[in-house]
């Protein structure tokens, strides 16, 4: 697959316009969850302004008073054009898509469909934590196929987890984290083939959240779970709520290879009434329309990596920063530190600056914090200087 570098000509970082004052003013989750003197670098908000495409989708909408129910295909269409124009993959077929309210609520939609009540579901973690609570809501078992030393798949724990997995006839499903969160190790196509190989073998069915897709690295390549060989009967989520920022306006696409086309048949009716049909206009003006924002926003956050690198590296050079090939977050490994296994608490009560705990992510979470990279660099190092006073006052 041929794949489409990063080109932010004419575009300004999209990270570098917004004062804290100004985010201050927001009202989401990120800016309202702590008290006003906390700095808030955990959830998956960035601190951007929309793409002016998007903006202007949505509000010719309102003009319009087009804020009825979703229908029609032109995000799945939006979407097959920009995976092949992005990643070089013609193989998203719209008949083969159905909308969903978001990607985790897809996830859920798409667990239902290849397995029953009790059976298992196969994760890797360090992961998302909604990976659990969504798996055991639905009264599926969580079985942890942790990482390896180097955050990538351990084939030989997903194997053995697999074989444990389908023990008895039982059916088991894979929850696939690609680009993977928390800690943004971007799966290779001869990883993914693997996975595929595995599965196949042991009758696992693979569902793959893939709503990090678009953020990937300058020099990395994301490749879709259903555009590798074996991976026929998988499914797939994606959606444009990640890269571009529109979490509010709720839309993802549920994406099935050939074999799973009769899964994806079964769907409920009623699925597809859940999605916001502002949120489908939004996410598919993003995907039409607003590739060169998104490259101008993926060179800030290739720019914010490096910073928070050299940052770490000159005032807590004990923390191991992980180098994340996608996503917009920094793993950092604090155990150097001796804050004991939740760090990010440490940093929280003493530096009054919010990081994502480890330990939600499971097995490998223990003494790690997830950093939110998509801000403005001036905040980036006032959370650094608020991580430095944490350890002063240890």
């Amino acid at each position: 697959m041929t794949r489409i570098p990063h080109d932010p000509s004419g575009e300004p970082n999209p990270l570098r316009i917004l004062s804290l004052d100004h985010l201050r003013s927001r009202t989401s989750m990120k800016w309202r969850t702590y008290p006003a003197d906390v700095l808030p670098l955990w959830v998956a908000e960035m601190d951007v302004p929309l793409a002016e495409p998007v903006v202007r989708a949505v509000t010719d909408a309102l003009a319009r008073g087009d804020t009825g129910y979703p229908a029609g295909t032109a995000y799945a269409e939006a979407l097959a054009a920009f995976a092949e124009k992005r990643w070089g993959w013609d193989g998203l077929a719209v008949e083969r898509t159905a909308i969903v309210p978001d990607v985790m609520l897809g996830v859920v939609e798409m667990i239902k469909l290849v397995t029953g009540a009790g059976d298992p579901v196969v994760v890797n973690s360090p992961v998302y934590p909604p990976f659990f609570h969504f798996v055991e809501h639905m009264d599926r078992l969580v079985l942890q196929a942790p990482l390896g030393a180097d955050l990538r798949i351990d084939l030989g724990v997903l194997e053995a987890t697999f074989r444990h997995a389908v023990a008895g006839g039982r059916r088991a499903a894979y929850l696939l984290c690609s680009p993977h969160n928390p800690t943004g190790t971007v799966h290779t196509a001869a990883e993914l083939a693997a996975v595929a190989a595995l599965a196949d073998r042991y009758g696992v069915r693979v569902v793959a959240d893939e709503i990090h897709a678009p953020l990937v690295a300058n020099g990395v390549d994301f490749v879709p779970y259903l555009s590798v060989s074996g991976a026929e009967s998988g499914l797939s989520l994606m959606s444009a709520s990640k890269a571009w920022n529109l979490a509010g306006l709720k839309a993802a696409l549920a994406i099935a290879g050939p074999g799973a086309a009769a899964d994806l048949a079964r769907l409920p009716e009623e699925v597809g009434h859940g999605p916001s049909h502002v949120g489908v206009i939004a996410h598919t003006a993003a995907l039409t329309d607003g590739t060169a924002w998104l490259d101008a926003l993926l060179a800030g956050i290739d720019d914010n990596r490096l910073l928070i690198a050299g940052l770490l590296a000159e005032h807590l050079p004990q923390i191991v920063c992980h180098p994340a090939e996608g996503t917009y977050f920094a793993w950092l490994e604090c155990r150097p530190l001796g804050l004991g296994d939740d760090p990010a608490a440490v940093f929280l009560e003493r530096g009054r600056v919010a990081l994502n705990s480890g330990i939600p992510f499971g097995t490998g979470g223990e003494g790690h914090a997830r950093l939110n990279l998509a801000t403005t660099p001036e905040i980036l190092a006032e959370g650094v200087r608020r991580m430095v006073t944490a350890l002063d006052r240890t």
